[in-house]
C-alpha cells in the first residue's frame, strides 16, 4: 500500500493547471511585506499592555467563555488575554516553519515545469513573510511566551521532513492547522470584535493570503487522492480526523504551563479544552469547510465518520468555503 500517485505529468489536467496559475499570479500581483504595510512604530499600531481589548470574547474563545474567566477582575483578565493572544500567534508562527520545510521537502522532487512547483515556493515565501510578521508583533507586546508545546516543539523537525516524502498527509495536516487559526480570525473581524490595531491588521494580512494558501491545499487534496488506490483513499478517511484533532489541540490550545502559570483550576482549562458543550461547539466549527471536502472526496466511510464523532468534530458542512457560522440564525 503506498500513498504516491503516477507521473503527475500524467494527471495535471488544465483545470488544475488554471487553477494553480490563478493562485500563483495573486500572489505575485496581490501580496504585503510585514515591514511596508504595518508601520509598527506608529502611534496607531503602539502596543498598549494594559489596553481593555485584549479581553477574551466570550462567544469566539472557549477560555474567555468560562464564568472562571469572567469574573476575574478586568486587570487579570486583560494579563491572561494578552498572553493567550501572544502565545497563539507564537505557535502560529511555528506551525508555518513546519508547513514550509514539508513543502520544500515535496517541491525537489517534482518534474520540472509543474505548476505546483511555482506556486508552493510563492506560497512558502509569503509564510516566511508571516512568520516575521508574527514575530514582530510578538516581540512588541512584551510577554514571555512559550510557544508550541515541548514536545511538539522537539518533533516539529522531523515532521516536516517526513511530510515531503508522505505529501498527501502533509497537506491534511496543513489544513489541520490552518483552518482554525483562519476560522477564528475570520469570526473575530466578522464579529467586529475590538482588537488592538496592531493584532487587527496582521489578521487582515494573513487572512488575505491564507485564502490562497488553504484554496491551494483543498485542490491539491481533491487532484491526488482522487487518483490513489483504495488502500490509499482508506488511509487518508482515517487520517483526516485524526489529524485535526491532534493539530486543533496543538494550535488552539495552552499547554499545561499555561494554566499553572495563571493558577487556572484544572477543571476550567478541561471545561474551555474541550469538554463544555460551548467549546465542543466552537472546536467543531474550525472544520466546517474541511468535513464538505471529506464529503466531497466520498473519505466518509463508517470507521472515519465514528472517527469524526468520537473527536467531537462532526457537525454541518459548509456551503461554500469560509461560509459564516450563522446558518441557524
Amino acid at each position: 500500500m503506498t500513498l504516491s500517485v503516477p507521473d503527475r505529468s500524467t494527471f495535471f489536467g488544465a483545470d488544475y493547471r488554471d487553477k494553480l496559475e490563478l493562485l500563483s499570479e495573486g500572489s505575485v500581483n496581490r501580496k504585503f511585506d510585514p515591514y511596508l504595510d504595518i508601520d509598527w512604530d506608529s502611534e496607531a499600531f503602539r502596543i498598549d499592555r494594559d489596553d481593555p481589548r485584549w479581553v477574551l470574547d466570550p462567544e469566539l474563545d472557549p477560555l474567555g467563555a468560562t464564568q472562571w474567566y469572567r469574573s476575574l477582575p478586568q486587570s487579570r483578565q486583560i494579563e491572561i488575554g494578552r498572553y493567550r493572544l501572544a502565545n497563539a500567534v507564537r505557535v502560529g508562527a511555528a506551525f508555518e516553519s513546519i508547513l514550509i520545510r514539508g513543502m520544500m521537502q515535496y517541491i525537489f522532487k517534482l518534474p520540472h515545469n509543474t505548476p505546483e512547483f511555482r506556486y508552493c515556493l510563492h506560497e512558502m515565501t509569503e509564510e516566511c513573510n508571516h512568520i516575521q510578521m508574527f514575530q514582530e508583533l510578538v516581540n512588541r507586546i512584551g510577554d514571555d511566551v512559550e510557544g508550541m508545546r515541548p514536545m511538539f516543539r522537539r518533533l516539529s523537525p522531523w515532521i516536516g521532513v517526513a511530510g515531503g516524502y508522505a505529501h498527501t498527509i502533509l497537506f491534511i495536516g496543513i489544513l489541520g492547522g490552518e483552518e482554525p487559526i483562519d476560522h477564528y480570525q475570520k469570526a473575530l473581524i466578522r464579529q467586529g470584535v475590538d482588537l488592538p490595531p496592531a493584532v487587527l491588521r496582521t489578521m487582515q494580512i494573513h487572512i488575505a493570503e491564507e485564502a490562497r494558501h488553504i484554496s491551494f491545499a483543498h485542490e491539491f487534496l481533491k487532484v491526488h487522492i482522487e487518483r490513489m488506490s483504495p488502500a490509499g483513499r482508506a488511509v487518508c478517511s482515517v487520517a483526516f480526523p485524526i489529524a485535526m484533532a491532534w493539530l486543533v489541540n496543538e494550535i488552539m490550545a495552552p499547554s499545561k504551563s499555561f494554566g499553572e502559570k495563571f493558577g487556572i483550576p484544572r477543571e476550567v482549562m478541561r471545561e474551555a479544552f474541550w469538554k463544555s458543550p460551548q467549546a465542543r461547539k466552537i472546536r467543531a466549527s474550525y472544520f466546517d469547510d474541511v468535513r464538505t471536502l471529506v464529503d466531497d472526496l466520498g473519505l466518509l466511510n463508517r470507521p472515519a465518520k465514528l472517527l469524526w464523532k468520537a473527536f467531537g468534530l462532526s457537525g454541518d458542512t459548509s456551503r461554500y468555503r469560509s461560509e459564516p457560522a450563522r446558518r441557524a440564525a
